[in-house]
């Protein structure tokens, strides 16, 4: 499966040899502009969402409610990814790609006119169930219009859409809330859509195999998606839970056992969801690793820098999302480039290596995070991880779909995508429990020198009292309140403390806020050298798969013979 296979001689190629076949070059840009609008639509969702989502459950009274906004979304389309990857090779990218823009598009219209907590997490699932085809059916149709050899000139153009998306969506959700009403944030998706859809729908041609099985794994698919429901809604609530919590460990423990029910049922079906023999190729195989790991390391880690901004530099949570701008220019920069090096190479192993390393060193340079750290060694390390990170979004996708048969280029692409977002998801909780267990642990060492201080100070009469108020005050805050914008750790134990201690504890309170935040950091900087230790096993990883040169030709012309036979598209104009 791995390696070149000469063309077929100098046959007239046809629809089966290029899917692309008749169209121009200015049409083929004309979809891929189209394509890039709607990745461009989920990416800037999430950012303009997540700045009004305060607002939204201030205004919906639903605060109970408040992580199933995001827990939907994350739910409906991470288990639609694989299906749309599949349904895409046998029944054609432009009607798979329209059904989910358009359900995108109604959920967004929907979302927009919700009155009540429930009805908004109904539309944000409807969501997220059309935001599983963005990216998945998007990079295949590049794959369709463009040889592997020049798809590292466009492809490299999606990260920096994300990076784009990142850096407008915090301030168009924020004015439009402050300015219009958070209903707005969801109407800007909808004319963006709608172009889209209308240049998709003129000029994408349908690809599809048309001799493949239409027997569609039911059975597979019921699986699958209870397995990845119950394992994401577990990961999800460890945030506010214990990982030896049902809901947690448990519904984690449901997800991998009925993951193993699916494999086994998969190894048997027809038509499998996600074929297992491409498993045995071991550039997929590395590839998937890779990105799996790289999410697992790099976003886990990111997502807590933002909080850092807010808890110990005072920003808002808008202001803390433009402080990773040096990361984002890297990460803009590194993609488009490293998309233009493999196209012009034919190369990428030692490219997405070096790459892995690259975001070690960043993520090094971040980890030395303290609460006087100078601004300019976050930047430093910020901007050396977003160069290292920027290939892993493009480069990967170009790697995996020369190394499959183009008939299950959907598949493949899609696979890739869902890695990508069950790495970060997993990521994400287990450096949320690195950084809790970090930030406990270090607190009381942090305090200890503070509370002998307060004692030594405090009158002869309540000396004893302050250690045992301190305990007792220290018990009843919750940390997870404390890491937020505006929140003050020496204020709330001064609140907790018996009312007799509050005057001796007051003088101290920048003192409690220091030893606060400088456990906060030392959290932070623990989640970093996680992702540190992700990104090398990655690098490891990544020597597994080989360096096939970049094929410059489409569809089954790179196939054997007999693959070729096997294989018929259809163009529906």
């Amino acid at each position: 499966m791995e390696g070149n296979v000469p063309p077929l001689g100098d046959a007239v190629p046809t629809l089966a040899d290029d899917p692309a076949l008749g169209l121009s070059q200015r049409a083929k840009l004309e979809i891929l502009g189209a394509v890039m609008l709607g990745l461009f639509l989920g990416a800037l969702d999430q950012t303009v969402v997540g700045t009004a989502l305060p607002k939204i459950v201030t205004d919906l009274h639903g605060n109970d409610l408040y992580t199933w906004v995001v827990t939907i979304y994350l739910l409906t389309s991470t288990i639609s990814i694989p299906f749309y990857g599949k349904l895409s090779d046998l029944y054609g990218r432009r009607p798979l790609l329209m059904i989910g823009i358009s359900l995108f598009l109604i959920g967004s219209a929907l979302s927009g006119l919700s009155q009540q907590m429930w009805q908004l997490v109904l539309f944000r699932g409807i969501q997220g169930l059309g935001a599983g085809a963005l990216f998945p059916i998007s990079l295949s149709v590049i794959g369709d219009l463009f040889t592997p050899a020049e798809r590292g000139k466009y492809q490299g153009l999606f990260g920096a859409v994300f990076g784009i998306a990142f850096i407008i969506g915090p301030a168009l959700g924020g004015f439009l809330t402050d300015n219009v009403t958070w209903h707005a944030i969801f109407y800007v998706n909808i004319p963006i859509g709608l172009v889209s859809l209308y240049v998709i729908w003129r000029l994408l041609p349908t690809v599809k195999t048309r001799n493949a099985s239409r027997n569609v794994d039911v059975l597979g698919a019921v699986v699958f998606t209870l397995a990845i429901g119950f394992f994401l809604v577990g990961l999800t609530n460890e945030q506010t839970g214990s990982w030896t919590d049902l809901s947690v460990g448990g519904f984690i423990g449901v997800g991998l056992l009925l993951g193993a029910v699916f494999i086994v049922i998969e190894s048997r079906a027809k038509e499998p969801i996600v074929p297992l023999d491409l498993w045995r190729n071991r550039t997929y195989t590395a590839s998937m690793i890779a990105t799996f790991v790289i999410s697992f390391g790099f976003f886990g880690a990111l997502i807590f820098l933002p909080r850092w901004f807010q808890v110990i530099r005072g920003d808002s949570a808008t202001i803390s999302g433009y402080e990773i701008f040096p990361l984002l220019i890297g990460l803009i920069g590194a993609s488009v480039v490293s998309g233009l090096i493999v196209s012009r190479t034919g190369r990428y192993k030692v490219l997405v290596i070096v790459s892995t390393m690259i975001i070690a060193v960043g993520l090094l340079v971040m980890s030395q995070i303290t609460t006087d750290v100078p601004i300019t060694t976050l930047w430093v390390g910020m901007f050396v991880a977003g160069v290292g990170i920027g290939p892993s979004i493009s480069v990967y996708t170009i790697i995996v779909q020369n190394a499959v048969p183009f008939s299950r280029l959907g598949v493949a692409t899609s696979n890739l995508t869902f890695f990508r977002q069950i790495g970060g998801s997993v990521g994400l909780a287990l450096a949320g429990t690195v950084f809790s267990n970090a930030l406990t642990s270090e607190l009381p060492r942090q305090l200890g020198p503070v509370i002998q201080r307060i004692a030594a100070a405090a009158p002869v009469a309540v000396q004893g009292q302050i250690a045992l108020g301190f305990q007792q005050s220290a018990a009843n805050l919750n940390l997870n309140n404390l890491t937020g914008v505006g929140q003050s750790f020496g204020g709330a134990v001064i609140a907790a403390v018996p009312q007799q201690l509050q005057a001796v504890f007051e003088p101290f309170k920048s003192q409690l806020d220091l030893a606060f935040n400088n456990a906060f950091s030392f959290g932070v900087s623990e989640t970093f050298l996680l992702g540190v230790l992700m990104s090398v096993v990655a690098a490891v990883v990544s020597l597994a798969m080989k360096d096939i040169q970049l094929r410059r030709t489409l569809g089954s012309a790179t196939a054997p013979a007999q693959a070729a036979t096997t294989e018929l598209f259809e163009r529906v104009d």
